[in-house]
């Protein structure tokens, strides 16, 4: 799909976690995303990058206030805010239930796929899906 706009790409979303290292416990450890980058910035501040392997990196930013700590595990109001997609749900479902993490909703199948949802350390809900066959998220993609 081609169209006339500002970019081409999502290249990043920023998430935000309670501690740089703590989050990359989560991300590498656990899910098994590459580790990208992490650059000290100063005595406080990182510059760490997570990637699942393909689409959109992950900025994994230490909250800095009050605010930013209340976002926390609420940065999608309470909805599923992220989306991962696989080529085999049962066999990644057996890895994040290896890896100790929360499923919050059981493999369902839709038209679209099958898909479920985890929650990480953090609160934020996650979809993993196995897309259907020429499924819209697979063109989109």
């Amino acid at each position: 799909m081609s169209g006339v706009g500002i970019a081409n790409r999502l290249a990043m979303v920023t998430i935000v976690v309670p501690d740089y290292d703590e989050g990359l416990a989560f991300f590498v450890g656990k899910l098994g995303f590459a580790l990208v980058e992490d650059t000290p910035l100063d005595a406080q501040k990182r510059w760490v990058v997570v990637s699942p392997g393909g689409g959109a990196h992950l900025l994994l930013a230490r909250a800095a206030n009050d605010d930013q700590v209340a976002a926390i595990g609420r940065q999608a109001g309470g909805r599923v805010g992220f989306f991962l997609q696989t080529d085999d749900i049962v066999q990644s479902l057996d890895l994040l239930k290896q890896s100790g993490v929360a499923i919050e909703r059981p493999m369902r199948h839709e038209s679209y796929g099958s898909v479920l949802v985890f929650r990480d350390p953090f609160g934020n809900l996650w979809d993993l899906i196995e897309p259907a066959a020429q499924s819209k998220i697979e063109k989109v993609a």
